[in-house]
Protein backbone atom coordinates (compact mmCIF):
# COMPACT_ATOMS: atom_id res chain seq x y z
CA UNK A 1 0.00 0.00 0.00
CA UNK A 2 1.49 3.61 -1.00
CA UNK A 3 2.28 5.72 2.01
CA UNK A 4 0.48 8.30 0.35
CA UNK A 5 -2.79 9.47 1.70
CA UNK A 6 -5.98 8.31 0.20
CA UNK A 7 -7.60 10.68 -2.07
CA UNK A 8 -11.18 11.48 -2.74
CA UNK A 9 -10.95 10.45 -6.21
CA UNK A 10 -10.01 6.93 -4.97
CA UNK A 11 -12.24 6.58 -2.66
CA UNK A 12 -15.00 7.33 -5.33
CA UNK A 13 -13.46 4.87 -7.63
CA UNK A 14 -13.35 2.32 -4.97
CA UNK A 15 -17.36 2.98 -4.78
CA UNK A 16 -18.08 2.66 -8.89
CA UNK A 17 -15.74 -0.23 -8.86
CA UNK A 18 -13.51 1.39 -10.80
CA UNK A 19 -10.04 0.03 -9.08
CA UNK A 20 -7.69 -2.74 -10.17
CA UNK A 21 -7.93 -5.85 -8.03
CA UNK A 22 -4.59 -4.90 -6.31
CA UNK A 23 -5.20 -1.81 -5.68
CA UNK A 24 -8.96 -2.75 -4.36
CA UNK A 25 -7.74 -4.90 -2.10
CA UNK A 26 -5.09 -2.57 -0.47
CA UNK A 27 -8.06 -0.08 -0.49
CA UNK A 28 -9.80 -2.13 1.78
CA UNK A 29 -6.82 -2.86 4.06
CA UNK A 30 -6.57 0.83 4.48
CA UNK A 31 -10.49 0.99 5.49
CA UNK A 32 -9.69 -1.62 8.23
CA UNK A 33 -7.45 0.76 9.63
CA UNK A 34 -8.87 4.21 9.33
CA UNK A 35 -12.73 4.20 10.40
CA UNK A 36 -13.65 7.78 9.03
CA UNK A 37 -12.54 6.68 6.00
CA UNK A 38 -14.71 3.60 6.15
CA UNK A 39 -17.67 5.41 7.21
CA UNK A 40 -17.15 7.72 4.37
CA UNK A 41 -17.34 4.79 2.37
CA UNK A 42 -20.25 3.09 3.40
CA UNK A 43 -22.16 6.20 3.00
CA UNK A 44 -21.45 6.86 -0.66
CA UNK A 45 -22.24 3.48 -1.10
CA UNK A 46 -25.67 4.03 0.26
CA UNK A 47 -26.31 7.10 -1.59
CA UNK A 48 -25.52 5.34 -5.34
CA UNK A 49 -27.91 2.76 -3.94
CA UNK A 50 -30.78 4.92 -3.42
CA UNK A 51 -30.09 6.91 -6.03
CA UNK A 52 -30.17 3.63 -8.30
CA UNK A 53 -33.34 2.83 -6.40
CA UNK A 54 -35.02 6.30 -7.48
CA UNK A 55 -33.82 6.48 -11.01
CA UNK A 56 -33.66 2.97 -11.94
CA UNK A 57 -37.54 3.36 -13.14
CA UNK A 58 -36.76 5.78 -15.40
CA UNK A 59 -33.48 3.91 -16.86
CA UNK A 60 -35.78 1.27 -17.56
CA UNK A 61 -38.57 3.11 -19.76
CA UNK A 62 -38.29 2.38 -23.28
CA UNK A 63 -36.96 5.58 -25.62
CA UNK A 64 -39.75 7.38 -27.50
CA UNK A 65 -40.03 6.39 -31.27
CA UNK A 66 -38.49 10.07 -32.53
CA UNK A 67 -35.88 9.40 -30.69
CA UNK A 68 -35.04 5.16 -31.63
CA UNK A 69 -35.11 6.60 -34.82
CA UNK A 70 -32.51 8.86 -34.47
CA UNK A 71 -29.39 8.28 -36.26
CA UNK A 72 -25.93 10.37 -36.81
CA UNK A 73 -24.72 9.72 -40.31
CA UNK A 74 -21.05 9.70 -40.64
CA UNK A 75 -19.50 13.31 -41.53
CA UNK A 76 -16.60 13.70 -43.93
CA UNK A 77 -14.24 16.43 -43.87
CA UNK A 78 -14.42 18.83 -47.03
CA UNK A 79 -11.39 18.26 -49.76
CA UNK A 80 -11.11 22.13 -50.22
CA UNK A 81 -11.85 25.61 -48.41
CA UNK A 82 -8.43 25.74 -46.60
CA UNK A 83 -9.90 23.91 -43.41
CA UNK A 84 -7.65 22.48 -41.19
CA UNK A 85 -8.24 19.00 -39.83
CA UNK A 86 -8.45 19.78 -36.39
CA UNK A 87 -10.69 22.27 -37.00
CA UNK A 88 -12.88 20.05 -38.57
CA UNK A 89 -12.77 17.83 -35.99
CA UNK A 90 -14.51 20.00 -33.53
CA UNK A 91 -17.11 21.11 -35.47
CA UNK A 92 -18.02 17.00 -36.42
CA UNK A 93 -17.52 16.46 -32.46
CA UNK A 94 -19.76 19.19 -31.81
CA UNK A 95 -22.66 18.28 -34.26
CA UNK A 96 -22.69 14.67 -32.84
CA UNK A 97 -22.98 16.23 -29.41
CA UNK A 98 -26.01 18.15 -30.58
CA UNK A 99 -27.41 14.95 -32.21
CA UNK A 100 -26.75 12.77 -29.24
CA UNK A 101 -28.53 15.72 -26.74
CA UNK A 102 -31.84 14.57 -27.98
CA UNK A 103 -31.26 11.13 -26.35
CA UNK A 104 -29.48 12.35 -23.19
CA UNK A 105 -32.73 14.73 -22.79
CA UNK A 106 -34.95 11.57 -22.70
CA UNK A 107 -33.04 10.81 -19.59
CA UNK A 108 -33.67 13.98 -18.09
CA UNK A 109 -38.03 13.66 -18.93
CA UNK A 110 -38.86 13.61 -15.80
CA UNK A 111 -38.37 17.50 -15.80
CA UNK A 112 -39.56 18.46 -19.12
CA UNK A 113 -42.10 16.66 -21.39
CA UNK A 114 -41.19 16.20 -25.04
CA UNK A 115 -42.40 17.02 -28.23
CA UNK A 116 -44.77 20.22 -28.31
CA UNK A 117 -46.51 20.19 -25.24
CA UNK A 118 -45.81 22.41 -22.31
CA UNK A 119 -42.76 21.53 -19.48
CA UNK A 120 -44.04 20.69 -16.08
CA UNK A 121 -42.41 20.89 -13.02
CA UNK A 122 -40.98 17.78 -11.22
CA UNK A 123 -43.35 16.60 -8.70
CA UNK A 124 -42.26 17.78 -5.28
CA UNK A 125 -42.02 14.52 -3.86
CA UNK A 126 -39.34 13.64 -6.49
CA UNK A 127 -37.35 16.53 -6.23
CA UNK A 128 -37.76 16.15 -2.26
CA UNK A 129 -36.48 12.73 -1.94
CA UNK A 130 -33.50 13.07 -4.95
CA UNK A 131 -32.21 15.60 -2.32
CA UNK A 132 -32.50 14.23 0.68
CA UNK A 133 -30.98 10.90 -1.15
CA UNK A 134 -27.98 13.55 -2.04
CA UNK A 135 -27.09 15.12 0.91
CA UNK A 136 -28.55 12.42 3.97
CA UNK A 137 -25.73 10.24 3.39
CA UNK A 138 -23.42 12.83 3.54
CA UNK A 139 -20.63 12.56 6.73
CA UNK A 140 -18.34 15.47 6.04
CA UNK A 141 -20.60 18.08 5.01
CA UNK A 142 -24.61 17.62 5.00
CA UNK A 143 -25.38 20.53 5.37
CA UNK A 144 -24.62 23.93 4.46
CA UNK A 145 -24.86 25.91 8.17
CA UNK A 146 -25.20 23.81 10.85
CA UNK A 147 -27.75 24.02 13.88
CA UNK A 148 -25.06 26.12 16.29
CA UNK A 149 -25.71 29.41 13.35
CA UNK A 150 -29.10 28.78 13.05
CA UNK A 151 -30.20 32.45 12.90
CA UNK A 152 -27.56 33.10 10.15
CA UNK A 153 -29.30 30.23 8.59
CA UNK A 154 -32.70 31.61 8.56
CA UNK A 155 -31.73 35.00 7.21
CA UNK A 156 -29.77 33.64 4.83
CA UNK A 157 -32.10 31.07 3.29
CA UNK A 158 -35.02 33.82 3.91
CA UNK A 159 -33.29 36.07 2.24
CA UNK A 160 -32.82 33.73 -1.03
CA UNK A 161 -36.49 32.60 -0.76
CA UNK A 162 -37.51 36.32 -0.75
CA UNK A 163 -39.57 35.33 2.06
CA UNK A 164 -39.22 34.15 5.90
CA UNK A 165 -38.88 30.24 6.40
CA UNK A 166 -37.65 28.99 9.65
CA UNK A 167 -37.20 24.92 10.74
CA UNK A 168 -39.60 23.69 13.25
CA UNK A 169 -38.85 22.24 16.94
CA UNK A 170 -38.86 18.42 16.68
CA UNK A 171 -36.91 17.81 19.37
CA UNK A 172 -39.99 16.49 21.64
CA UNK A 173 -39.99 13.63 18.55
CA UNK A 174 -36.30 12.80 19.35
CA UNK A 175 -35.23 14.73 16.04
CA UNK A 176 -32.64 17.69 16.44
CA UNK A 177 -32.04 20.29 13.63
CA UNK A 178 -28.50 19.36 11.86
CA UNK A 179 -28.53 22.47 9.92
CA UNK A 180 -29.59 23.49 6.37
CA UNK A 181 -28.68 24.28 2.88
CA UNK A 182 -29.65 26.07 -0.35
CA UNK A 183 -31.18 24.10 -3.14
CA UNK A 184 -31.63 24.61 -6.78
CA UNK A 185 -35.23 23.86 -7.77
CA UNK A 186 -37.11 24.08 -10.70
CA UNK A 187 -37.05 27.42 -11.34
CA UNK A 188 -35.12 29.43 -8.47
CA UNK A 189 -33.88 28.35 -5.11
CA UNK A 190 -35.39 26.18 -2.43
CA UNK A 191 -34.17 25.36 0.83
CA UNK A 192 -33.31 22.06 3.08
CA UNK A 193 -33.57 21.42 6.55
CA UNK A 194 -31.72 18.11 7.76
CA UNK A 195 -32.82 16.57 11.55
CA UNK A 196 -31.62 13.64 13.25
CA UNK A 197 -32.44 11.59 15.80
CA UNK A 198 -30.47 9.84 18.71
CA UNK A 199 -29.18 6.90 16.51
CA UNK A 200 -28.03 8.71 13.31
CA UNK A 201 -31.16 8.43 11.08
CA UNK A 202 -31.44 11.74 9.52
CA UNK A 203 -34.44 13.28 7.72
CA UNK A 204 -35.22 16.32 5.81
CA UNK A 205 -37.69 19.28 5.03
CA UNK A 206 -37.56 20.42 1.69
CA UNK A 207 -38.81 23.99 1.20
CA UNK A 208 -39.73 26.10 -1.89
CA UNK A 209 -41.77 29.07 -2.81
CA UNK A 210 -41.90 27.89 -7.00
CA UNK A 211 -45.59 27.47 -8.43
CA UNK A 212 -46.87 24.21 -7.33
CA UNK A 213 -49.10 22.32 -9.33
CA UNK A 214 -53.13 21.82 -8.08
CA UNK A 215 -52.64 18.65 -8.23
CA UNK A 216 -50.57 18.95 -5.28
CA UNK A 217 -52.17 20.41 -2.82
CA UNK A 218 -53.42 18.78 0.19
CA UNK A 219 -51.57 16.21 2.48
CA UNK A 220 -49.86 13.25 0.39
CA UNK A 221 -47.56 10.79 0.92
CA UNK A 222 -45.35 9.71 -1.86
CA UNK A 223 -42.70 6.64 -1.68
CA UNK A 224 -39.67 7.23 -4.14
CA UNK A 225 -37.62 4.32 -4.48
CA UNK A 226 -36.00 3.98 -0.54
CA UNK A 227 -37.46 6.83 0.59
CA UNK A 228 -40.72 7.55 2.11
CA UNK A 229 -42.49 11.76 1.22
CA UNK A 230 -45.30 13.62 3.46
CA UNK A 231 -45.49 16.68 1.70
CA UNK A 232 -48.22 19.71 1.16
CA UNK A 233 -49.11 22.62 -0.08
CA UNK A 234 -49.53 25.98 2.59
CA UNK A 235 -50.21 28.76 1.17
CA UNK A 236 -47.10 30.21 -1.60
CA UNK A 237 -45.35 27.44 0.27
CA UNK A 238 -44.15 23.88 -0.83
CA UNK A 239 -43.06 21.24 1.92
CA UNK A 240 -42.16 18.06 1.43
CA UNK A 241 -40.71 15.42 4.64
CA UNK A 242 -38.66 12.68 3.51
CA UNK A 243 -36.95 10.12 5.39
CA UNK A 244 -36.24 6.35 5.32
CA UNK A 245 -37.83 5.26 8.24
CA UNK A 246 -41.54 3.70 8.01
CA UNK A 247 -44.36 5.31 7.15
CA UNK A 248 -46.66 5.84 10.03
CA UNK A 249 -43.17 6.97 12.59
CA UNK A 250 -43.11 9.83 9.51
CA UNK A 251 -46.78 10.85 9.49
CA UNK A 252 -46.09 11.64 13.26
CA UNK A 253 -44.00 13.71 12.22
CA UNK A 254 -45.33 15.31 9.39
CA UNK A 255 -48.25 16.26 11.15
CA UNK A 256 -45.82 17.73 13.72
CA UNK A 257 -44.31 19.88 11.12
CA UNK A 258 -47.90 20.80 9.13
CA UNK A 259 -48.80 21.67 12.98
CA UNK A 260 -45.80 24.11 13.35
CA UNK A 261 -45.93 25.47 10.06
CA UNK A 262 -49.73 26.32 10.18
CA UNK A 263 -49.12 28.54 13.00
CA UNK A 264 -46.74 30.96 11.87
Amino acid sequence: MTSQPITEDELQAYVDDALTPEWQAALEEHLTRHPADAERTAAYRAQKQALKALFQPVLDEPLPDRLQTLSVQPLRAPTGGGWTGGLWQRLAAGLLVAALGGAGGWLAHGQYLQGDRMARMVPLSHQAAVAHVVYSPDVRRPVEIAADQEEALVKWLSKRLGTPVRPPKLGALGYELVGGRLLPGNSGPVAQFMYHDASGQRMTLYVTTESIEKRDTGFRFAREGPVNVFYWVDGKFGYALSAGIDKGELAKVATAVYDQLDQK
